[in-house]
């Protein structure tokens, strides 16, 4: 919530202006959610008027849309996203450090907003897809296939926004960790008995 109007901006080439936009707005939104976060909150983050707001971005929504993108593409520069291996939790750890807020708007908010759970939905099916083809290498049952398929990506989108809201403890052992419990969620799927 804004408390003073914006100092004057300077000018910026528009791209650096768009840029310097999409993250305050991606700071803002990921502070509360789409239906939290005004124009007037993010322009304040920006130090900008609406005004030059407004010669960016058409509408709320047609903000919210390119913050989830930049925030996509900056998550799919880390990852292989037609494939998980060894190298899946390590670079969504290091797409989730280098920019925790579109990562959280991505994993927490986007997911619960009506207006753009299309594209959450997207990405977690293309997520339960790959996990599924990679578990069938471990998990004999396909109804157990499917459900492992289907909480691996949840928990660990959980487990790594989870990390982010506790301030990024030891991240020299959050990996080892989160993988401790995604083989442990393996194991139970194939059937073994807990120790």
């Amino acid at each position: 919530m804004p408390t003073a109007s914006p100092t004057p901006a300077s000018r910026l080439p528009r791209p650096e202006r768009r840029e310097q936009i999409l993250a305050a707005a991606t700071r803002a939104f990921a502070r509360g959610g789409y239906a939290a976060i005004g124009l007037d909150d993010v322009a304040a983050e920006a130090g900008i008027s609406r005004v030059i707001l407004y010669r960016h971005f058409d509408s709320k929504k047609d903000l919210y849309h390119s913050v989830l993108d930049r925030a996509g593409d900056r998550i799919s520069a880390h990852i292989d996203t037609t494939d998980y291996g060894p190298a899946t939790l390590p670079a969504l750890l290091a797409a989730a450090t280098a920019d925790p807020d579109g990562f959280k708007l991505l994993f927490r908010y986007a997911a619960r907003e009506p207006e753009f759970r299309d594209r959450a939905d997207r990405f977690n099916a293309q997520a339960i897809s790959i996990a599924h083809h990679q578990l069938t290498r471990y998990i004999e049952d396909p109804a157990w296939v499917r459900w492992a398929a289907q909480l691996a990506p949840m928990f660990t989108g959980e487990a790594i926004v989870a990390w982010l809201d506790a301030g990024m403890p030891d991240p020299d052992t959050a990996q080892a960790r989160i993988a401790a419990v995604l083989d442990a969620l393996i194991e139970a799927a194939r059937g073994a008995t807990p120790r």
